[in-house]
Order: C-alpha cells, then structure tokens, then sequence
C-alpha cells in the first residue's frame, strides 16, 4: 500500500477508535452506558440507524450481489422505509414508555420469564453471527490490499471494537457510528464517480452495457417459493426490516437514547429513508463493475470471489488517496454496525439474565457486567467471522442466518402487541410449531439428500413462515379458548 493511502487509512480507523474511546474515560452509571443518558441529538441517532444498515454487509455485498447477478437484493431495500414509519409511528413511543431497557421485558409482562429469555437467546444468537459476518468481509478488502491473512484481521479489528465500545457504552457507540455513516456516505459517492471516469465512453456506456445485460432486474416476478424472486425478497425484507424495528435491542435502545419523543421519531424516520438512496448507489457500483470490467477483459483475476470484486477495483483502479479513504469507508461501516451489536447484546445479558439473579447489584457492578458481556459476544463474533472462510457469499449465508436465528420473536411480539387477551397458554403452542418450522427449512437441504425429497422454500423465508405461524395459532387460541369459556360461563348461568 502506498504511504499516503496507508496514513489515510490509519488516520480514519485508530481516529475512529479513539474518538470512541474517549467517551469512556469519565466514569459511567449503567444509564448512561445502555442509553447515553437519554442525551444523544435525535440527528446523530438517525445517522447512527442507517450506518447499522448500510454495514460492510451492504458495501460489499451488496456490490457483489448487483456485480454478479442483478438488483434482485434491493427489493429488500424498498421495504425498509415502510418498516420506518411504522416504527416512527408505533414502535417508538411504545419502547420510550416500556420502563425498562430491554426490548423483551414486555414479553415477560403479557407471557411469564420463559418468553423474555427466548426472545433474548435469538436476539444474542443473531448479533453473534451478524457480527462474524460483519467482521469477515471488512477484512476482506485488507486481505486483497495488503495481503494480510483475514484471521489476523478479524481479530485485530474486532479486539479495536470490542475496546472502544465496552468502554464507552452506547454513546460511543452512536456518535461513532454517525461519523462512520457520514463516511460511508462520502466513499460511495466518491467509488461511483471514479467508476464513471474510469469508462471510455463514460456514464452512459456503463449504463447501456448493464441493460444490455438485464443488471438492473429485480428478479422473477414468478409465483416460485423457492427461488429468490421479486416477491420472495420483498416479503423477506418486510418481516426483517419491521423484526429490527420493532423487537431489536440495538434498534429499541437507541430509541431510548433521544432526548424527546420527537426527536426519537425523527432518528427512525430520517435512518430509513437515508439508506434507500445510499443502497441505490451501492448497486449501481456493483452493476457499474460489471460493466467496467466488460470493456476491459482481463483485468479481473480469474476465479475471483464476488465480494473481492469490489476492494479489487480499489486498489487497482483508484488514486493514490481515495484508496485509503475507501478502505477506511469499509472498514468503519462494519466497525460502526459490529460495536451496536455488542453494546446492545451486553445490555441484553445484564438486563434479562444476571438482573434477575442478582437484582441488589450495584451500579458498579452492573457496568462491569455489561463490559464483560460486551467482550464475551465480541469474541464470540470473531469466531463467527472465522467461520466465513468456508462460505461463496457472505450476504447469502447472513441473510439465511439471520432469518433463521429469527426465532419467530416478531410473531410473539405481534400477538402480544395486538392482542390483549393473549396469554401464555395461547403463544407456547405457536411458538412450539414455529420453531419446529424453523428446524424443517434449515435442514431441507440435508432432507432433499437423504430422502430425496424437493426443496419446498427457500430458507430466507423463514422468518416469515415462523412469525406467522406464531401469529395466527395464537391468535386461533385466542378466540377459540376465549369463545368456549365464554359459552361456559353463559351456559352455567342458564336456570335449572
């Protein structure tokens, strides 16, 4: 790496680090290290909101989704807006009048202790594996520039995160995710333009080339439950976008962060709607790659992975400068998201595990647990990270992850939510089958090889399947179980 991208790069990453480390160096209340103190500008927290979903994931999974194949993977984009103003609407008031930190408190509120720990296990098991993935492919680009083996990167980068945030808590968190964002935003911008430039014939060849190609569908509009299609990746994005805006911890804390209702609205509205322009950009290089390398064969090494397509072009194709300035893009989208999981996931195990069994604890106490919690997933993140190694795609392999450690919560959580009358009797049933389903689908690739039997849906509906399952058998319950003592109680008081 040249001198000037490598001082470019350090600059961003150890600033990074340090800027969020700084916030620690005062000492901390459990309140101000889970909500900042309820004092965070509701501006940052939106900016904050959209650096979570515009991670290492998007910056190079994305282009490698839209490099590869087409604009499929933004149909999942389309629906995060919606997941927004709903949130900004419902989800945020809600949260801000719970009483209690923990996204899941209301579970054990309307269904006993046994719904608040599920709830919270998936959570954990589902911000362990997005950050090994997050991990994985911000060492990705490192990897291809310096050649530096991604095990060493994982973790190297994931001991800076886990530092600067189990030592300044949400805060330090949420501010540094606002700048990475800011960053984030000015690196695509920047990539884009470079690509444009880099055309003989400039941004309308790029274009002509990638309809040509049909780049820019956005997939089958067929009525198949197996393969990726437009309608498949638009009810996958549904259920997962309002899943993290409704019942994730790292989404629900920060909303507790703002300082006002207000301001607490206007964080989860202006954190959506930013990430649609910015994920636009993302494919467009992903697709804008494609035709790049169209008109110059032989540039790209043979047998390339897709997510190295990206850093490739980087570090070959770009100024002295910006490729520093791009790494350092990369690497801080995937800092920023990997240091919200872990906080987040510390609040989860101080609240909903060791509060109940220690509930005289002191403040200091309680500090010390969220930063030991929030090492203990950060390790267990780089292992994850590690395990990537094995995979084609990593935003194919998270996508399957991520709906399948879903558990079904958003089920759970809708059935509570909209229906006062359910109570425990009414979810254990669902959540029995809804979990079943979820063993079913995660293993109809082994089924489809030992029995012979055909794939039935594709895994990434997972989450859709179990939610409503959970749902809707509660909800029969309900009014079937409520229906029957009704007659119950009307016969009994018919005279004899």
């Amino acid at each position: 790496m040249n001198i000037i991208d490598l001082v470019v790069f350090l600059v961003f990453t150890v600033g990074t680090i340090l800027f969020g480390y700084l916030f620690g160096r005062k000492k901390q209340s459990s309140d101000e290290f889970t909500r900042g103190g309820g004092k965070v500008p509701g501006w940052v927290v939106g900016l904050s909101i959209f650096a979570s979903f515009c991670s290492s994931i998007s910056f190079l999974g994305y282009c490698s989704s839209a490099f590869t194949g087409n604009w499929n993977a933004f149909v999942f984009t389309i629906s995060i807006l919606p997941a927004g103003l709903l949130a900004m609407r419902y989800f945020v008031p809600f949260y801000r009048s719970l009483g209690s930190i923990s996204a899941y408190s209301f579970f054990e509120k309307r269904f006993g202790r046994w719904a608040r720990l599920y709830a919270s296990v998936f959570y954990l098991f589902t911000q362990v594996c997005r950050s090994g993935a997050i991990l994985f492919l911000l060492a990705v680009p490192m990897n291809v520039l310096m050649g530096w083996s991604i095990p060493l990167v994982v973790t190297v980068t994931g001991i800076g995160i886990i530092l600067y945030s189990q030592k300044g808590g949400l805060k330090s968190v949420i501010w540094t995710e606002a700048l990475q964002g800011a960053i984030l935003i000015v690196g695509a911008i920047i990539c884009l333009v470079m690509l444009f430039k880099g055309m003989p014939e400039g941004p309308g060849q790029a274009l002509r080339i990638c309809m040509e190609n049909n780049k820019f569908s956005l997939g089958s509009f067929g009525d198949s439950l197996v393969e990726s299609t437009f309608w498949v990746c638009l009810i996958y994005g549904m259920f997962t976008n309002l899943n993290n805006f409704a019942i994730d911890q790292s989404y629900t804390q920060r909303y507790c962060a703002a300082p006002s209702l207000s301001e607490a609205r206007k964080s989860a509205f202006w954190g959506s709607l930013l990430t649609l322009p910015v994920n636009f950009i993302l494919f467009l290089i992903g697709s804008c790659l494609f035709a790049f390398y169209h008109v110059n064969p032989g540039s790209l090494p043979e047998g390339i992975k897709s997510d190295y397509v990206f850093p490739y072009f980087i570090i070959n194709e770009l100024p002295v400068g910006l490729i520093g300035l791009l790494i350092a893009s990369i690497f801080c989208a995937g800092m920023s998201t990997v240091a919200t999981s872990v906080t987040s996931s510390g609040t989860i195990v101080l609240t909903d595990f060791y509060s109940h069994m220690f509930p005289n604890a002191s403040d200091e106490r309680k500090v010390i647990v969220l930063r030991l919690a929030s090492v203990a997933v950060g390790v267990l993140g780089i292992g994850v990270a590690l395990c990537f190694l094995l995979v084609d795609n990593a935003l194919d392999a998270w996508w399957a992850l991520s709906s399948v450690c879903s558990g079904g919560v958003l089920g759970m959580f809708l059935l509570a939510y909209l229906c006062p009358k359910a109570k425990k009797q009414h979810v254990v049933p669902g959540v029995v089958v809804g979990v079943a389903s979820l063993i079913l689908i995660a293993l109809q690739t082994k089924l489809t090889d030992w029995m012979g039997l055909p794939q039935f849906v594709h895994i990434n509906l997972s989450i859709v399947i179990s939610t409503l399952l959970i749902f809707f058998i509660g909800f029969i319950l309900v009014r079937f179980m409520n229906k029957e003592k009704d007659n119950s109680i009307h016969g009994s008081s018919v005279p004899q």
